[in-house]
């Protein structure tokens, strides 16, 4: 058998190699073969969707499922005073908050107890803790007034079954808007802007927001309406500090109850019906409060300050 030459094998050699190559596919690259799509980048990072795709969404349904709850209050008359209605809507308001963030979290697979109410926590320890201070803080405020001659207490305008009636009934609305206001302000949105921001910027951009809130409250003026910012920036402090949202809910319905149904005064400029006493603030504005009610009184700023130092000693650590 004649001997092949070096190039006849070689190019044997090189054709076998073309048809190899021809008939086994070209691997892509592994980085191109496992990069995200565009869409997906845009609204996902390692941590879920985007913080500001996450608060667009909630703020969107929140919005429209808000908007949905006044119309269906609307259609009902619970008489002339409204009491009932408005409790309607603070409920309908709750559900509004609430839904969005279930959605979301679903969505993101999160557990709900991330978002600030753990309902294994509800009304319980913490929520009782936060009433006791609530009602301890605003009547601290009213005493201080009351001695420098701002406020009377007045006489009862209530008598006998009345008072048990409306002193439930008052509960169980600021229980509402408590956690209507907080898990809306310090809840979900809190939660997923500081995965942007940071705690204390989410916790400084949502206070603010907690007091355009209040812009539309009949009366309000500007020192009470940054009264109110400090008291939400105290409420995401209770937030860092226990874990969730509980005693802040607490001590939100115990501040508006002690306003509005036992010392009888202007809510941040709302005077309701049902109240205990025929209690009167009067003299300098900016010491009383005026027609705002005793949050617009430079003495509620120092009130706020010393629960700030109270509880930031006696809960020094933060748990979020």
């Amino acid at each position: 058998m004649p001997a092949m030459s070096d190039l006849e094998i070689n190019g044997k050699n090189d054709s076998a190699s073309d048809q190899s190559a021809k008939l086994t596919p070209i691997a892509p690259e592994f980085s191109v073969a496992t990069r995200p799509s565009y869409a997906r980048t845009l609204f996902l990072d390692a941590g879920g969707l985007r913080p500001g795709w996450g608060i667009a969404f909630y703020a969107l349904m929140f919005y429209t499922f808000q908007r949905f709850a006044v119309e269906l209050a609307s259609m009902h008359d619970f008489g002339a005073s409204g009491l009932w209605s408005s409790m309607l809507e603070e409920l309908l308001n709750l559900g509004a908050a609430v839904i969005p963030a279930l959605i979301l979290s679903r969505f993101e697979n999160r557990p709900w107890k991330m978002y600030g109410l753990p309902m294994r926590e509800a009304i319980g320890r913490l929520f009782w803790i936060g009433v006791v201070w609530g009602i301890a803080a605003i009547s601290l405020l009213m005493f201080a007034l009351w001695g420098m001659h701002v406020f009377a207490f007045g006489h009862l305008v209530l008598h006998g079954a009345r008072v048990a009636r409306f002193a439930a009934f008052w509960s169980v609305m600021f229980l509402l808007v408590g956690m209507f206001e907080e898990f809306l302000l310090r809840g979900y949105s809190q939660f997923t802007l500081a995965r942007g921001l940071g705690f204390w910027p989410a916790a400084f951009v949502l206070s603010c927001m907690f007091g355009v809130i209040h812009l539309r409250n009949g009366g309000e003026q500007w020192r009470g309406l940054l009264a109110v910012v400090f008291i939400g920036l105290f409420f995401c402090l209770t937030l860092r500090r226990t874990g969730d949202l509980w005693f802040a809910v607490g001590f939100h319905a115990a501040w508006d109850w002690g306003e509005t149904f036992l010392y009888s005064v202007p809510d941040s400029g709302l005077v309701s019906p049902g109240h205990l006493l025929s209690s009167s603030l009067r003299g300098s504005e900016w010491l009383s409060g005026g027609s705002v009610g005793p949050e617009g009184s430079v003495i509620c700023f120092a009130v706020i300050a010393a629960v700030w130092i109270a509880f930031d000693r006696i809960y020094p650590h933060a748990r979020v």
